[in-house]
């Protein structure tokens, strides 16, 4: 049977992989030129089980509103009037009581795809610059530190080992934090979470597709798309991220999803770059090594609707961070990135049948966890699928 994905982001590229692992002819429509050249480009690249906490708090909207005015805050809400943007902040208060079961449930969900992204990397021989030092995540703030402790017992429900270490035993895991002179309470950290190149990952995966699997790639503008042509040959699954709405609402469904914009610098030769992935809560930015020759920095979200202009004053505070906390390593090769997550309200990705079309499949709206929850939902996509016809 033929089965036609549309995106080539780290969601369609998985899935497509399990469509052809279950010997359908696999067609991967995508806009771009080459695979993982969106959204998946160059994100934060860890797989982190460790950053499965969603964002439907009471905090969190108190900061929103606090640094409203402020252009390098971490969470940053456009002020500007938009009813799509007022329509998901209604529906992501909606769901601050569903806070603990969805962490649970995206911790869970994360380390599956922890297993399933080095089953494909270790058979097809995927290389994507991994590298498995854990996540340690840092503190400054003993009322953060505490917060963190909370979240600890989530994920210690889901099966993420992650255990409390002091600043001294931050330092013996990564010593690069030794040239801080930043003061931290404490930390927590994991070895079950990894990083690693997801472009490259795209990238190397579809060239496994190609040869392997004999999967076809088109490139189409998303403009041409039709999907009721598609779907007329087999099943269809929308792995299109922030441009999926547009093609669910082409079915007739209805996906509630909004763009919220994240940024990253990569550093070329990064010498004295730690090795360990971190991730910062409080400002909310996390790091990865991308094998000997790069160092990545990414966090902050921005609510402003559909746009990737590059602002310095969003830039700004990734490079002041890691010149702060590492102020001997090489800065002068810098390249700044953005791109848009597909957030939904309840932080929850989309993985289901479309309402509409039977043959309408949808693997969208993982937001801030593309890179993490993917491979997860994309087998998960397939079971669905193979249910249905």
């Amino acid at each position: 049977m033929k089965a036609t994905v549309i995106g080539g982001g780290i969601s369609g590229i998985t899935t497509a992989y399990y469509l052809a692992k279950a010997e359908y002819k696999v067609t991967v429509v995508e806009k771009e030129r080459y695979t993982g050249m969106v959204t998946s480009f160059a994100n934060g690249s860890q797989l982190s089980a460790s950053n499965a906490e969603t964002w439907n708090s009471w905090s969190n909207v108190s900061k929103g509103l606090k640094w409203l005015f402020d252009e390098t805050a971490p969470l940053r809400i456009s002020a500007k009037p938009e009813l799509a943007k007022i329509g998901w902040m209604a529906r992501f208060l909606a769901n601050i009581p569903n806070r603990e079961k969805n962490t649970i449930e995206t911790c869970r969900m994360a380390l599956k795809a922890h297993d399933y992204y080095r089953a494909i990397a270790d058979e097809e021989g995927v290389e994507f610059d991994r590298v498995e030092k854990g996540i340690l995540h840092i503190y400054r703030k003993e009322k953060d530190l505490q917060h963190a402790r909370q979240v600890n017992q989530l994920y210690k429900q889901a099966g993420l080992d992650r255990r409390e270490v002091t600043a001294q035993e931050m330092y013996a895991i990564e010593p690069a934090l030794q040239q801080s002179e930043t003061a931290f309470v404490g930390g927590f950290y994991n070895e079950q979470d990894f990083t690693g190149d997801i472009h490259l990952f795209c990238r190397n995966l579809s060239k496994v597709l190609r040869h392997k699997y004999d999967v076809d790639f088109l490139k189409l503008p998303a403009t041409i798309y039709d999907i009721d042509l598609w779907s007329d040959q087999g099943p269809v699954v929308i792995c299109a991220g922030v441009e999926s709405p547009v093609l669910a609402k082409a079915v007739g469904d209805k996906l509630p999803i909004y763009p919220v914009k994240g940024y990253s610098i990569t550093l070329q030769d990064p010498v004295k770059a730690p090795w360990v992935s971190l991730l910062d809560d409080e400002t909310k930015i996390v790091s990865a090594r991308l094998g000997e020759n790069r160092f990545r920095a990414a966090g902050t979200a921005e609510f402003a609707g559909k746009n990737y202009d590059i602002k310095h004053a969003r830039i700004k505070p990734l490079l002041d961070w890691t010149q702060t906390l590492f102020p001997q390593m090489n800065t002068e090769y810098v390249t700044p990135w953005t791109g848009l997550r597909p957030m939904t309200p309840s932080m929850m990705p989309i993985v289901c049948q479309s309402k509409k079309n039977r043959n309408v499949f949808y693997n969208t709206g993982h937001g801030h966890l593309g890179r993490t929850l993917s491979a997860y939902t994309a087998k998960q996509i397939v079971d669905i699928i193979g249910k249905t016809q």
